[in-house]
């Protein structure tokens, strides 16, 4: 039906989470549209995505600077509370909401045995190097509600027992199950703000 080149392009579209059919066809053919320069700027911007992009070094998050990430970086933030994500895409969340005013730390992956990640396969080691350092800390544990998420939780919630820090999570208006990445900013906002202690 198309010639190879553009059927291709459309191929490697569906390969994106969300995109159907139609949605594919359409971004490919609307890339008929732009000039030379144009075509040539997007798939500089995609390579680059790959060969720029890299977790800090601190907390995980993406960052294109060659060490820190500018969240890091920024002195006009809270370093003594930390919300603890699962991935950059549940920070990138927490940013697009605009009123956390901590830090973040990504820990790449939650516990889970059965699908063979234990407790020193995910990003863990960091933050407990980060809380040594810091004064009276409140760590804010924003994962899903699922036996992963809670898992984790408590595990986290263990290890940080022998430091001196505030172990909170998200309030439970959040559904069960529920993907972090996928909640509206709203509900987000709400369940920051009725974060519980963890006791």
């Amino acid at each position: 039906m198309y010639p190879k080149i553009l059927e291709d392009t459309i191929n490697y579209f569906k390969k994106l989470p969300g995109i159907g059919d139609k949605s594919a066809e359409r971004m490919a053919l609307a890339l008929l549209n732009y000039d030379s320069q144009e075509l040539a700027d997007f798939g500089n911007s995609v390579i680059n995505l790959k060969d720029s992009l890299h977790p800090c070094p601190t907390c995980g998050y993406l960052t294109d600077l060659e060490n820190e990430c500018a969240i890091c970086l920024d002195k006009s933030r809270d370093e003594n509370l930390i919300c603890v994500v699962e991935d950059y895409k549940s920070a990138f969340l927490f940013e697009k909401m605009g009123s956390f005013k901590g830090k973040y730390h990504v820990l790449n992956k939650l516990i889970s045995p059965m699908n063979g990640v234990n407790p020193e396969d995910i990003n863990l080691h960091t933050l407990i190097e980060r809380v040594k350092k810091l004064n009276n800390p409140e760590i804010i544990l924003a994962l899903r509600s699922t036996v992963e998420g809670d898992a984790t939780t408590l595990y986290i919630n263990k290890v940080l027992d022998k430091e001196k820090v505030t172990v909170s999570r998200l309030s439970y208006g959040i559904p069960m199950g529920a993907e972090i990445d996928y909640l509206d900013v709203m509900t987000l906002n709400r369940a920051i703000e009725d974060r519980k202690q963890i006791s």
